[in-house]
């Protein structure tokens, strides 16, 4: 048996396989509220053989999502739209994750499929977004204002509360949105936190947030649940939040009920020079792994079943996770199990094709 098909148990959920399907934006929802769309993208990657299928960066406040066609968690409404989808997912052998998100400076912009580019206007259905601080993300993004000690703590009640529904909703694990320059990662990064009250200065002010935020959503899913938290674990530029951060911050993570840290890079600033290429990323996760003792999941350009494979085998992450491969295979797993000589669990609808 491969490894990659191994199971893996966090806390009381066991997932099947190592597969899991990256969070990815569909910009399909209307009022946060998920549609067939999503039931559709999402249940094709849990029939297509992934063990764990995290559905996109949800807001846990309206003024948090990316842009107005974000799905969110912060009302009822949206907790009964994404019940029928976990369910779908739940049924055809994966684990349902949701990932908690707010986007900080980066919110109120348009979907990447609109003519326009940048911050949404007020009359076009946008917000006024906040911030660590008051410096937008780009000239063309909408100037934030800077959160204060009421709106912070709000903050984390909110991301509690949306852990909460998510449970509610059918999802069998969360993960914290802490990456790629939305508003927990503003608070990491010296490049952005410019703050002097106890949410900046020092490493311990910059991370405070992450750590208390992963904290309250420990608190409110109770001990069965796994909490994953995704971490940019560089800002690639100098100056900013790097590996030896990452270490750091991943250790205080578990230390606070953290299960895993899925480790991807980037998204802080716009001019940052990626060196990008096949599995690009996995060195951090390494480094996260060995180095701060706690689990980890690998993401970046991971495209073959060897690669995938690899990377469980040196011991560079205990879960792999794809995103635009799985946009251009949903049944990217079958394959890659047919592969690599594993038991090929199709439905049976498909079974004959395998």
């Amino acid at each position: 048996m491969s490894p990659l098909f191994d199971p893996l148990t966090l806390r009381s959920v066991t997932l099947p396989n190592r597969i899991a399907v990256s969070p990815m934006c569909q910009y399909s929802a209307e009022n946060g509220v998920p549609n067939d769309w999503h039931l559709v993208h999402l249940g094709s990657r849990a029939v297509g053989g992934a063990g764990l299928v995290i559905a996109e960066a949800t807001a846990v406040q309206a003024n948090g999502r990316i842009s107005p066609s974000d799905t969110g968690i912060w009302n009822d409404e949206q907790v009964a739209a994404w019940r029928p989808i976990t369910k779908f997912i739940r049924e055809h052998g994966a684990v349902a994750g949701l990932q908690l998100g707010h986007a900080g400076r980066k919110a109120s912009t348009y979907s990447p499929f609109a003519d326009q580019h940048g911050g949404v206007p007020d009359d076009q259905g946008g917000w006024t977004p906040v911030g660590v601080g008051t410096e937008p993300f780009t000239a063309s993004y909408r100037t934030p204002v800077e959160l204060d000690e009421d709106g912070i703590q709000q903050l984390i009640r909110d991301f509690a509360a949306g852990a909460r529904r998510a449970l509610d909703a059918g999802f069998q694990l969360v993960e914290v949105h802490a990456a790629h320059g939305y508003l927990l990662h503003q608070f990491l990064s010296p490049l952005t936190n410019k703050r002097t009250d106890g949410y900046g200065g020092s490493f311990e002010g910059r991370t405070r947030l992450a750590v208390e935020v992963t904290a309250a959503v420990r608190a409110e899913v109770g001990e069965d649940v796994p909490v994953l938290v995704r971490i940019s674990a560089t800002d690639w530029v100098d100056g900013g939040w790097d590996e030896q951060d990452s270490v750091r911050l991943s250790r205080a993570l578990a230390d606070v009920g953290a299960d895993l840290v899925d480790a991807s890079t980037g998204g802080l600033v716009p001019d940052a020079k990626i060196t990008s290429g096949p599995g690009y990323q996995v060195p951090f996760a390494d480094a996260v792994r060995k180095k701060a003792e706690v689990p980890t999941g690998a993401v970046g350009l991971i495209t073959d079943a060897r690669q995938a494979e690899t990377i469980l085998t040196d011991g560079s992450a205990d879960i792999v996770l794809l995103a635009r491969e799985l946009l251009r295979d949903p049944y990217w797993p079958l394959h890659a199990a047919v592969q690599l000589g594993a038991e090929v669990r199709a439905p049976q609808q498909y079974a004959r094709a395998f």
